[in-house]
């Protein structure tokens, strides 16, 4: 289904948008998890398009604009990142999701670890994109030089139009509202107690999920992988969707997907 259904709901006061591709006849129980992918901090689902509609090829497949996030509404209060996690499962309930793989890019992977520590028997598997934030580089300026450069020499115009107009959408208020939220949250710490497999995917170019960040957490993770995807920036998901949707299908033991690259139209 490359025209996913919107559904608006909400969670604990809180209201969002989900995205979603199901192949299962609604009501039925899934053959397999669903594929649940998570945007990073002032972005939204449309960075995560492409690999949403490979993997829908194959699998329920659902994408989240968090609340506050692309258009939706600006919650009352700042949202810590189990807060936002609490969403994701709350919204997955509502809509007769038992059990997923969580995908988060950036901030995104704070959220996915932090949803499968609070209903582990929910999380099949966890995939941590280009993740954040660097316990090395825990300023806002560090962060803020190596996002920079990224876009500046690694990123394609099209993921930058697409991340740079999410920002304008988000507006600085609720940006900055988030900011500390994502730079305090230890992931490396907090990693070690998610039971599920854990894959840590980024981009062989990308100054903002370092080769050594990256791995440290594969490393910490009780059952953790590493992948390196070559030639692609931190926004890894939609310079390079089809390696990365080939990936989550095989590390989550899915079938392969049913086009080939030639044949995927973005």
């Amino acid at each position: 289904m490359l025209n996913p259904v919107v559904d608006e709901l909400e969670i604990g006061g809180n209201r969002g948008h989900v995205f979603a591709s199901r192949r299962s006849p609604e009501g039925s129980v899934p053959a397999a998890p669903a594929v649940v992918l998570v945007h990073g901090i002032g972005a939204s689902h449309r960075y995560l398009r492409k690999l949403h509609r490979l993997l829908a090829e194959a699998v329920d497949t659902y994408s989240i604009d968090l609340p506050g996030f692309g258009s939706t509404p600006t919650p009352d209060r700042t949202l810590s990142v189990a807060d936002h996690a609490t969403y994701i499962l709350g919204a997955m309930e509502q809509l007769g999701v038992p059990e997923f793989v969580i995908v988060g890019h950036s901030m995104g992977t704070e959220i996915a670890v932090e949803a499968a520590r609070q209903q582990p028997e929910r999380i099949s598997h966890v995939v941590l994109m280009g993740p954040v934030v660097d316990s090395k580089r825990r300023t806002v300026t560090q962060q803020a030089l190596a996002l920079a450069c990224d876009c500046l020499f690694f990123e394609s115009p099209s993921s930058n139009f697409l991340v740079f107009t999410d920002y304008l959408r988000c507006g600085p208020s609720w940006y900055l509202k988030t900011l500390p939220v994502m730079m305090d949250y230890p992931t490396e710490d907090r990693i070690t107690g998610v039971n599920a497999p854990v894959l840590v995917v980024r981009g062989s170019k990308d100054p903002v999920a370092t080769s050594g960040w990256a791995r440290q957490l594969a490393e910490r993770a009780p059952k953790g992988e590493f992948l390196e995807v070559k030639g692609s920036g931190h926004v890894v998901q939609h310079n390079r969707a089809v390696e990365v949707a080939e990936a989550i299908m095989s590390f989550a033991g899915f079938p392969g997907l049913t086009k080939t690259p030639q044949e995927f139209k973005a």
